[in-house]
């Protein structure tokens, strides 16, 4: 018991006092335009201690930011399991759709999302207003997919010889082989694809709300930076890094409970 407090409590707080002694001593020297912790706390503190409140469209507590994105996070991340997940079957199975599709695969993947947004907004231009919107969707989902589509293709080629002999031997349905022997086994894989992706999507949320000027944490920085606020800029930084980490350690959890299912 005294070994789990000082690896998973003693040692992390250690860890944040060294980033906080670190941060303290550049602002007092090197870096004098960058607010100190304290400098930071004093100027976030209504945007901490009244998270939920909303002054105006892009002065709002910041778990209202949050809740903004995440929303717009999900979505997004739904989206491309949905359109992910069976290509990754695809490619997994068929050696042709492979040799159709996986070029285009590879040239789209490096693409980052500051050139994927323009072409969201463009596509959805018609849409009026809600054009921003279907543009940062578009380019949450096609940025966080390409995880889970190489994920589950690995999955399924690893999926053993023998695990098929035995769905042939019992003459099972494709359907059948699909659920009970090709998901299961290809499970610990999607779930790797699945929380990469997740955390793409985090990222891109951020670039997305930047460029479209959503109220979220990113078009907070973003609005921030056009201000010069430095104590704003960092509060969503460090947001940014929290919600990602809870997203991360939240898919851990999904995914060690599925396997235990299993």
């Amino acid at each position: 018991m005294k070994s789990f407090k000082i690896d998973w409590l003693i040692l992390p707080l250690i860890g944040v006092a060294c980033v906080l002694l670190t941060w303290t001593v550049s602002s007092a020297t090197w870096a004098k335009d960058l607010p100190s912790p304290l400098k930071t706390w004093e100027a976030s503190k209504p945007y901490i201690m009244e998270p939920f409140t909303k002054r105006g469209e892009m002065d709002q507590g910041i778990l209202r930011f949050s809740w903004y994105s995440l929303v717009l996070v999900a979505q997004g991340y739904a989206i491309a399991l949905i359109i992910g997940t069976p290509i990754g079957f695809f490619l997994g199975l068929s050696t042709t759709f492979t040799k159709t599709f996986d070029p285009i695969i590879q040239v789209l993947r490096p693409v980052s999302p500051l050139a994927w947004l323009p072409l969201g907004l463009v596509l959805f231009l018609g849409t009026g207003k809600d054009a921003g919107t279907y543009g940062a969707l578009f380019t949450i989902a096609i940025c966080s997919m390409w995880p889970t589509v190489l994920n589950t293709a690995v999955g399924v080629r690893a999926v053993p010889q023998d695990y098929l002999n035995v769905g042939k031997v019992l003459k099972l349905s494709r359907w059948k082989t699909l659920t009970k022997i090709l998901i299961p086994a290809t499970l610990p894989y999607m779930f790797t694809g699945f929380r990469l992706s997740l955390g793409i999507a985090w990222l891109v949320i951020v670039a997305a709300e930047m460029l479209t000027g959503r109220p979220g944490v990113g078009g907070f920085l973003w609005q921030e930076y056009n201000a010069l606020i430095y104590e704003h800029i960092i509060l969503s930084i460090i947001t940014i890094g929290v919600i990602g980490f809870i997203l991360d350690r939240l898919m851990s959890l999904v995914e060690a409970r599925f396997k235990a299912i299993s």
